[in-house]
């Protein structure tokens, strides 16, 4: 028996130098850090980036993920120091394949990027790190360790310049900062109504505006842009003149979706007491309630709808388009209050989680969590600053580990049901069906909802489910709700001067 033991021990132990040095005689990648280029060690995530494209660079294609996707293989990197290196090689996670050994032999532009940002979740936030990019034939029959150094860092974060009509502010939020322990700015862009400069001493209704998911202030600039259809508009002598306020749409995990939140923090509370307030009496607002509209579309239709519902009392009106799910039991095709799993439906197929308008499915849940799951930090999807990442950030409870609790397993996709019931906060249809007593008077007229009935994230069913509830609300909502029939993501109900005009008259001042 001992021989017997001695043997076996012995055969482990050739196994696994075996496969020791197979692990160090493969493809695989090395990634160092330039001397000198940073003061202190760096912890975040690190990818390197396979792209067979030139242009745009590998970092930019990070998070595509049709059949245009980069081949993506990612680790966590903690105090990463000059002089050090960090290896990933058949064990990293990868995405789309599920191992490097897959990756199908040919040339490829690489680099490596090393996300780091603690407050903005982006490639391109102001610090992350990265290197050149090489262009290689890869084979991973090949036993070849590539190296990667990174020796470049996005610089830090600096305004726009400005012109006679488009501003930009940053400001501390006390709020968010108390929370996260650490200084959080608060960034915004401003358009002036055109007549703004020749008339000093009048005062303007304030159009809040939340872009879609992840849209930064910045996006003021290509609103006012030559060729925009916005801009026209805005510069038309017979559209009213408003003061149009751009949100900030990034986070620690993504996109902050403009609402109090256990992850992101008081950023409702923070917009509207810190931020509004602060761009009102800087730019001549009128800073009434009845002077205060909001819109937004896809991530902003859901953001602005919130901001509406949660300070019912602070707006005057929402235009909403496209909304994200504003019923749980709509969350895409997931109803989260009852399936079992995200990934897999009820009759065990691979569950759509975005279509073309003619139906046909284009990604499934499974595959665009798996690309967050490669992403996020500790290889989840709860961390990674994608979509599902941010709705997870926004509606669940924090964890004894202080990150997101996550509301499905990332890799079988089986729900959590505990953590799904704490979603109810930020169920919209749920909770106007709970409080309408209370909200329906002051949400009477305010509310204007429009969605394509072949949206491309099947966000009409959630929409179709809050228009049950409100259809037949007592006191009646006295808004609308518009759907197009055969019409995508990108619908809209209304011209932009038609919003406008309606914006106008919602917040002219109501004489008794």
């Amino acid at each position: 028996m001992r021989r017997k033991l001695a043997f076996a021990l012995c055969f482990v132990l050739l196994a696994s130098l075996n496969l020791s040095a197979a692990n160090k005689t493969k493809l695989r990648f090395e990634v160092s850090l330039k001397q000198d280029l940073v003061t202190a060690p760096q912890t975040g995530r690190l990818f390197v980036i396979l792209y067979r494209e030139e242009k745009p660079e590998p970092r930019i294609a990070l998070g595509k993920m049709g059949k245009d996707a980069p081949f993506i293989q990612a680790g966590d990197a903690n105090q990463l120091a000059p002089g050090k290196a960090i290896s990933l090689d058949q064990t990293a996670i990868t995405f789309p394949v599920t191992n490097l050994s897959e990756l199908p032999a040919g040339d490829y532009y690489v680099q490596a990027l090393l996300d780091s940002n603690l407050d903005l979740r982006s490639q391109n936030a102001p610090g992350n790190l990265y290197s050149d990019v090489q262009k290689l034939h890869l084979d991973p029959a090949n036993r070849k360790t590539i190296q990667l150094e990174l020796s470049k860092q996005i610089a830090a974060e600096q305004l726009p310049a400005e012109t006679e009509l488009i501003k930009f502010v940053k400001i501390q939020s006390h709020l968010l900062s108390d929370f996260h322990h650490r200084p959080i700015y608060l960034r915004a862009g401003i358009i002036l109504p055109r007549d703004y400069n020749h008339e000093p001493t009048r005062k303007y209704p304030l159009w809040v505006r939340v872009g879609g998911f992840n849209t930064r202030y910045t996006a003021v600039q290509t609103l006012m842009g030559k060729k925009s259809d916005f801009k026209t508009n805005w510069m038309s002598g017979d559209v009213p003149g408003m003061i149009l306020l751009q949100l900030d749409g990034a986070g620690p995990f993504g996109d902050c979706y403009q609402v109090n939140s256990a992850n992101n923090g008081p950023y409702g509370d923070a917009i509207t007491q810190e931020l509004i307030p602060y761009v009102e009496q800087k730019f001549r607002a009128i800073g009434q309630p009845h002077a205060r509209v909001l819109s937004g579309h896809s991530t902003g239709g859901w953001g602005s709808l919130a901001l509406q519902i949660f300070y019912p009392d602070f707006f005057n009106g929402v235009w909403s388009s496209s909304p994200d799910p504003v019923d749980f039991r709509a969350l895409e095709l997931i109803d989260l209050y009852e399936a079992d799993n995200a990934y897999v439906n009820e009759f065990g197929f691979e569950r759509p989680s975005e279509r073309i308008v003619n139906g046909d499915t284009k990604l499934t849940m499974r595959r665009e969590v798996q690309i967050e799951n490669v992403l996020g930090r500790g290889n989840s999807w709860t961390m990674s600053g994608g979509q599902w990442c941010a709705w997870n950030a926004t509606y669940s409870p924090r964890g004894k580990d202080g990150q997101p609790m996550p509301a499905w397993n990332p890799l079988t996709g089986k729900i959590d049901h505990q953590v799904a019931e704490q979603w109810k906060k930020y169920d919209l249809r749920l909770i106007l069906e709970q409080n309408w007593q209370t909200l329906g008077p002051k949400l009477q007229g305010k509310l204007h909802i429009s969605v394509g009935d072949a949206d491309n994230y099947f966000l009409n069913n959630a929409v179709h489910l809050l228009d049950n509830f409100l259809s037949k609300a007592d006191p009646p909502y006295k808004g609308r709700i518009t759907y197009g029939p055969g019409k995508g993501h990108s619908w809209h109900d209304m011209s932009l001067r038609e919003v406008m005009n309606e914006m106008k008259a919602a917040t002219e001042p109501v004489h008794h």
